[in-house]
C-alpha cells in the first residue's frame, strides 16, 4: 500500500487537485493519504474534501489528518510539500510593505527579488527539518516538492540532504497552453524542448509535426495580438528570440527593465500589477473561508455571497469564472495539469512517462553552474527520476540565468552557514533591487526585514 504524507494539506485548493489526480488512477486507490498541517481548522476542511474524493470514485482509501508531523511522514513513499512559511501575515505583508519604504515595489516576491530572498531564509530552515525527519522516518521516500522559491528550496536540501526530491511547478506545461492559445493551434498537437532554472526557463523547441512554430508566435507580436496581461513576456522574446515559461507579472521582477521608479509609465506600457500577490491572498483566504462554510453547511445556498465576497476582495470581472470555479465547485474532481500525480503512477506501475522537473545540475547544462538548481525533462519510470542531459543554452539565456542562480546561491550559503553577510550579497546581486536602491540602502532594508520577521527567521551572525 502506497503512502502519500500531504506537507502544509491546508491548501485545501491545491491538495485537493492533487488528491483527485492520485485517486483517479486504479492503481493508487488503496492509498494511505496522510493530511498534515499545523492549522487544525484548515486540516480539518482539507479531511472533509479527501473523503469526498474517495466517495466521488467510490473507493476506500485510508484518509488520515494528523497535527504530528513526524506521525504523516513515517513510512511513508512520497511527500507532497504545499506550505507558506510565516503565512500572508505576518510574513509576505512584510515583505511587501518594508520595501515599498524605501521606493521597491513588487509583484509577486516569491521567487526571486527581495520578497523571494526572506521567503528562501524564512522556508529552507523548515525543509532542512523536515528532509531530517525524512532519512530517520521514510529514508527511500521521493519528495515532490511544491513550494516557492522553488530553485533556492531544492538547491538547499540537495546540499543539505541525502533524500531524493524534484522540485514541481506548472510554468512549462502551463505557458505552452497559453502559447498554442495565441497561435491557435491546438495544445496536444505541440511538441516542446524548455529548459534553465525555475521560472526563468525558455522554449529551445516549440514545434508541430516538426514544424517550428516560432515564427507563429512572432506574428502574435508583430501583428499586436498580444494579451494585455502577457507584454512582459512577449516583449522579452522580441528582443531575445525565445519565449519564458514564468508568467509576465513573475517575470517582471527578476530582471531591471520593467519597475522602475523613474518611468512609471512602463506600469502601464507592459499592464504590470503591482502588489499582486496581496490581492491573490485575500482572494484566496476569502475564497477558503466561504468554501469552508460550504463543505460545513451543504443546505445553505452561498453563491451569490461568494460572489459578492470575491468582488470586495479585488478579483476582476474577467478572473471571477475562474475564481469561483476554484472555491465553489470543490465537490467537482476534474484532472488538473500538475505532474505530481504523473510522477507517483510512473514510480509505482512503471509506466514510463516524461515531465519537467528542478533537479541538481550534474552535468545537465553546461552553461550554468555545477549544482545549482536546473528545470528539465526528467524521465520517470520504475527506475526512478531520469533527467535529461541538454547540453549548453543559447549563450545569452544561459547569461541571463545566472544573474538570478548568483541571488539564489547567496540565499543558500545565508541559510546553511547562518552567516548574515551572505544576505547582503543576495540583495546587492538581486537585479530589480540592485536597479533602484544604493548599497546603503540595501543593507539597512535587509537589517530592517531581518528585525521585522524576528523569529520567522533563525539567528543569523
Amino acid at each position: 500500500m502506497t503512502k502519500i504524507s500531504f506537507l502544509g494539506a491546508g491548501s485545501t485548493v491545491f491538495a485537493k487537485n492533487l488528491i483527485g489526480d492520485i485517486l483517479s488512477y486504479p492503481e493508487l486507490q488503496d492509498a494511505t493519504i496522510s493530511l498534515f498541517d499545523i492549522d487544525p481548522n484548515r486540516l480539518r476542511t482539507s479531511e472533509i474534501v479527501a473523503h469526498k474524493i474517495a466517495d466521488f470514485f467510490g473507493i476506500t482509501p485510508h484518509i488520515e489528518a494528523t497535527l504530528d508531523r513526524r506521525q504523516s511522514l513515517a513510512g511513508a513513499d512520497f511527500a507532497i510539500s504545499m506550505f507558506q512559511v510565516g503565512g500572508y501575515k505576518p510574513a509576505t505583508v512584510v515583505d511587501f510593505e518594508i520595501p515599498k519604504k524605501y521606493g521597491l515595489r513588487q509583484t509577486i516576491a516569491d521567487t526571486l527579488g527581495i520578497g523571494g530572498i526572506l521567503r528562501g531564509l524564512r522556508t529552507i530552515p523548515v525543509f532542512l527539518d523536515i528532509t531530517r525527519e525524512m532519512e530517520t522516518l521514510c529514508p527511500d521516500v521521493t519528495f515532490l516538492q511544491y513550494v516557492n522559491p522553488m530553485a533556492m528550496n531544492c538547491w538547499a536540501i540537495g546540499r543539505a540532504s541525502s533524500i531524493q526530491t524534484v522540485g514541481l511547478c506548472h510554468s512549462v506545461q502551463g505557458t505552452a497552453e497559453q502559447l498554442a492559445t495565441d497561435i491557435g493551434v491546438p495544445f496536444d498537437e505541440i511538441n516542446y524542448l524548455c529548459a534553465g532554472i525555475n521560472h526563468m526557463a525558455f522554449y529551445l523547441k516549440f514545434e508541430r509535426n516538426g514544424e517550428n512554430l516560432y515564427p507563429q508566435i512572432r506574428r502574435v507580436f508583430d501583428e499586436g495580438r498580444v494579451p494585455d496581461w502577457n507584454r512582459v513576456r512577449y516583449e522579452l522574446f522580441n528582443r531575445v528570440g525565445y519565449f519564458v515559461t514564468e508568467s509576465s507579472e513573475h517575470f517582471s521582477e527578476y530582471v531591471p527593465w520593467f519597475i522602475k521608479r523613474d518611468r512609471p509609465e512602463l506600469l502601464e506600457e507592459f499592464q504590470i500589477p503591482l502588489d499582486e500577490y496581496l490581492r491573490r491572498c485575500e482572494v484566496q483566504i476569502t475564497g477558503w473561508e466561504f468554501m469552508r462554510r460550504t463543505l460545513e453547511n451543504p443546505e445553505i445556498d452561498l453563491t451569490q455571497a461568494f460572489a459578492a465576497a470575491m468582488a470586495k476582495a479585488g478579483v476582476p470581472s474577467g478572473e471571477m469564472p475562474r475564481v469561483v470555479h476554484d472555491f465553489e465547485n470543490i465537490n467537482q474532481i476534474e484532472r488538473s495539469h500538475e505532474y505530481g500525480s504523473l510522477i507517483v503512477h510512473s514510480l509505482v506501475t512503471g509506466q514510463p512517462r516524461v515531465i519537467y522537473g528542478n533537479v541538481p545540475n550534474k552535468g545537465l547544462i553546461d552553461n550554468l553552474p555545477q549544482g545549482c538548481c536546473v528545470e528539465v525533462p526528467v524521465l520517470v519510470d520504475k527506475n526512478g527520476l531520469q533527467p535529461t542531459q541538454i547540453g549548453a543554452l543559447p549563450p545569452h539565456l544561459a547569461a541571463l540565468m545566472r544573474t538570478n542562480v548568483n541571488v539564489q546561491e547567496m540565499v543558500v550559503e545565508a541559510a546553511l552557514t547562518g552567516k548574515r553577510e551572505y544576505i547582503y550579497y543576495a540583495a546587492m546581486l538581486d537585479p530589480h533591487t540592485a536597479a533602484e536602491l544604493s548599497l546603503d540602502q540595501i543593507w539597512h532594508l535587509v537589517d530592517d526585514l531581518i528585525e521585522a520577521h524576528g523569529s520567522w527567521l533563525p539567528t543569523y551572525r
